[in-house]
């Protein structure tokens, strides 16, 4: 089991890791639309809050020797789900025609108050 640390997306605000990479797989934690260079989120509305999650995740991913295009499976929470239409269209455009397995669910509350948190499993 390896952990996965790169500075070009947010640090841990917790006790786990960014990424464990165990057995050619790579499971990312939940990012948060944090911008690595500021330390908050990021400025605009949903479009650009997804975004921002996933391009930390891609951070992470590259970090790890991965990449988005080795995503298998991602879980979005959200506190609206009414903000399902902007996710889609922002998290689009990570992913070519074979987009991975995904869930997509909304929470009463996330870390920091966070509007969203993109979670994502791939391969090496």
């Amino acid at each position: 089991m390896n952990k996965i640390s790169t500075d070009k997306a947010p640090a841990a605000i917790g006790p786990y890791s960014q990424a464990i990479e165990h057995g050619g797989m790579i499971y990312v934690s939940g990012q948060l639309p944090i911008d690595p260079a500021t330390g908050k989120f990021a400025e605009g509305g949903t479009k650009e809050l997804t975004r921002q999650s996933m391009n930390n995740i891609s951070a992470i991913l590259e970090a790890a020797g991965s990449g988005m295009n080795k995503v298998v499976k991602t879980t979005i929470f959200v506190q609206d789900l009414g903000e399902f239409g902007a996710i889609n269209e922002a998290y689009a455009e990570f992913f070519g025609e074979t987009a991975p397995a995904r869930a997509c669910v909304q929470a009463a509350a996330l870390p920091k108050g966070a509007q969203l948190e993109i979670e994502a499993i791939a391969y090496k």
